[in-house]
C-alpha cells in the first residue's frame, strides 16, 4: 500500500508540474499582508463576540426586572425586554444607525443621516477595519441595552402598548441622535466630551428616560402611605435578581472591552486588558461600599444594595475605563456604590417609584461616570460637565414629553384592577408560573 500511495503521490506532483492538473493560483508575496489579513479577522471577531456579551445582557437585565418585581408580573415583564431587544433591532437597523453614524462627512452637528439600512460591503482585509455588519451588531447591542433600562422602571403598571410605542421612539430616534453627539462626530464629540463605552450615553439616557416613565406613571398601589413614608414591595425571587447581575457583569466585559473595537496589536491587546480589569474592580468596590454604607443606615446587609451597587459601579466605570488607573477606578466604584443608596432614598423622599432602582444606578451613577472621566481621565472637564448634563436633559424630557400624551391618551397605566390582578393575567392571559395560586397585595 505505501508503494501504491508514493507512486501516486508522484504521478500527482509530475501532472500538476505539467500542467495537465491546474494547481491553486500562486499568489506574489508582496500582493498579500499577510499580518493585516490576520488582524482583520481578529479584529472582527473580537467584536462579534463582544456584541454576542452585549446582547446577553437582556437576559440579565430580564432576571433582575423580574425577580426584583411581584410574580403576578413576571410575564410582562419578560415580554417587554423581548419585544423592545427584538423591535429595536429592527427600528435600528432601518433607522438609527443611520442617524447615529450620520458618515465622515458629518462634523460637530446637531443631526445628519446616513441612510436606511446596513451596507453588506465588506472593507480591505486591514487591521483595524470592521465589517459593517458586525459594527451594526455590536452597536445594536447597546441600543437595546439603552430601551430595556426603562422596563424595570415602570414595572407592574404600564400598559403593553405604550411600552410598545416608547420602544419605537427610543430606539428609532432619542437614543441614535443623543449617541450621534457623541460616537457620530456630532457637537458633543467636537466640544472634547468624552465617553469610551456609554456611562451618559447608553446608561445615563436610560436611567433619565424611566424617572421621566415612574414620575409619569405614579407609584404602584400601596407603595406609599397617605402621610408619604414608602412601604418595601419585595421582589418575589431575589436568587433570579442574583443571577440576573452576575449575567450583566459577564456582559459587561462584552460592553467595555468592547469599545475598543479592536484587540490585535499589542497597544490594543494592552488597553483591552486595562479596561478589563478596571471594570472588575469598579464593580467589586460598589458592590462592597453599597454593602457597607446600607448596613450602617439600615442596621442589616441588604442583598439588593450590593447588587445595584455592583452595577453603579459598572455605570460609573464605563466612560472612563480606557483612562483611568486601577486605584481609581476602585475610587469611582466606590463611589458609585454610594451614589446608589443615597439615590434609592432620595426617590423615596420624593415618593417615586422605581421598583429595580434604574435611576440610580443608571441614571445618576451614568452622571458620575461623566464627571470622574474628567476628575481622574485627564479630559476637559467643561466639555464633561456640558455633556453629563445635555444628554440626561435630553433622555428626560423627550420621554417626559411622549409619555405625557401617552397618559393624555388613556392608554399610558392599567386600571387599579388590573394592577392588582397582574399584568399576567390582564395584559396577556398568561401565568409564568402555573398551577400556582399567587396571592399579592401590590
Amino acid at each position: 500500500m505505501k508503494k501504491i500511495a508514493k507512486t501516486f503521490g508522484l504521478l500527482l506532483c509530475g501532472l500538476l508540474a505539467t500542467g495537465v492538473i491546474p494547481g491553486p493560483p500562486l499568489l506574489a508575496a508582496e500582493s498579500v499582508d499577510v499580518g493585516a489579513v490576520n488582524a482583520y479577522a481578529i479584529d472582527n471577531m473580537f467584536l462579534f463576540i463582544a456584541a454576542v456579551l452585549v446582547l446577553f445582557m437582556q437576559a440579565g437585565f430580564a432576571m433582575v426586572e423580574t425577580g426584583l418585581n411581584s410574580a403576578k408580573n413576571t410575564v410582562n415583564i419578560l415580554f417587554k425586554n423581548l419585544i423592545d431587544l427584538s423591535l429595536g433591532v429592527i427600528l435600528f437597523y432601518f433607522i438609527g444607525y443611520g442617524l447615529m453614524y450620520p458618515g465622515d462627512a458629518f462634523s460637530g452637528g446637531w443631526f445628519g443621516f446616513s441612510g436606511f439600512g446596513v451596507s453588506m460591503d465588506a472593507p480591505d482585509a486591514v487591521g483595524g477595519n470592521l465589517h459593517p455588519a458586525v459594527d451594526f451588531l455590536f452597536q445594536v447591542a447597546f441600543a437595546a441595552t439603552a430601551a430595556t433600562i426603562v422596563s424595570g422602571a415602570v414595572a407592574g403598571r404600564m400598559k403593553f402598548e405604550a411600552y410598545l410605542i416608547y420602544t419605537v421612539i427610543i430606539t428609532a430616534f432619542i437614543y441614535p441622535i443623543s449617541g450621534m453627539w457623541k460616537w457620530g462626530g456630532g457637537w458633543l464629540d467636537a466640544l472634547g466630551f468624552y465617553d469610551f463605552a456609554g456611562s451618559l450615553v447608553v446608561h445615563a439616557l436610560g436611567g433619565f428616560a424611566g424617572l421621566a416613565a415612574a414620575i409619569v406613571l405614579g407609584p404602584r398601589i400601596g407603595r406609599f402611605n397617605a402621610d408619604g413614608s414608602p412601604n418595601a414591595l419585595p421582589g418575589h425571587n431575589l436568587a433570579m435578581s442574583s443571577l440576573g447581575v452576575f449575567i450583566l457583569l459577564i456582559g459587561w466585559f462584552g460592553f467595555n472591552p468592547g469599545s475598543q473595537l479592536a484587540i490585535a496589536g499589542a497597544d490594543n491587546t494592552s488597553i483591552v486588558m486595562v479596561i478589563a480589569t478596571n471594570t472588575m474592580l469598579a464593580a467589586a468596590a460598589g458592590a462592597v461600599v453599597a454593602m457597607i454604607f446600607a448596613w450602617i443606615l439600615f442596621k442589616k446587609p441588604d442583598l439588593t444594595m450590593a447588587l445595584n451597587g455592583l452595577l453603579g459601579g459598572l455605570v460609573g466605570i464605563t466612560a472612563n475605563c480606557d483612562s483611568v488607573t486601577f486605584n481609581e477606578a476602585l475610587i469611582i466604584g466606590a463611589v458609585a456604590g454610594i451614589l446608589v443608596v443615597v439615590g434609592i432614598k432620595m426617590l423615596d423622599m420624593l415618593k417615586i417609584d422605581d421598583p429595580v432602582g434604574a435611576w440610580p444606578v443608571h441614571g445618576l451613577n451614568g452622571i458620575w461616570g461623566g464627571l470622574a472621566t474628567g476628575i481622574f481621565g485627564g479630559h476637559p472637564m467643561v466639555a464633561q460637565i456640558i455633556g453629563s448634563i445635555a444628554i440626561p436633559v435630553w433622555g428626560f424630557v423627550t420621554m417626559l414629553v411622549l409619555f405625557l400624551i401617552l397618559k393624555a391618551a388613556g392608554i399610558l397605566r392599567v386600571s387599579r384592577d388590573d394592577e392588582m390582578k397582574g399584568l399576567d393575567i390582564s395584559e396577556h392571559e398568561e401565568e409564568a408560573y402555573h398551577g400556582f395560586q399567587i396571592f399579592s397585595n401590590q
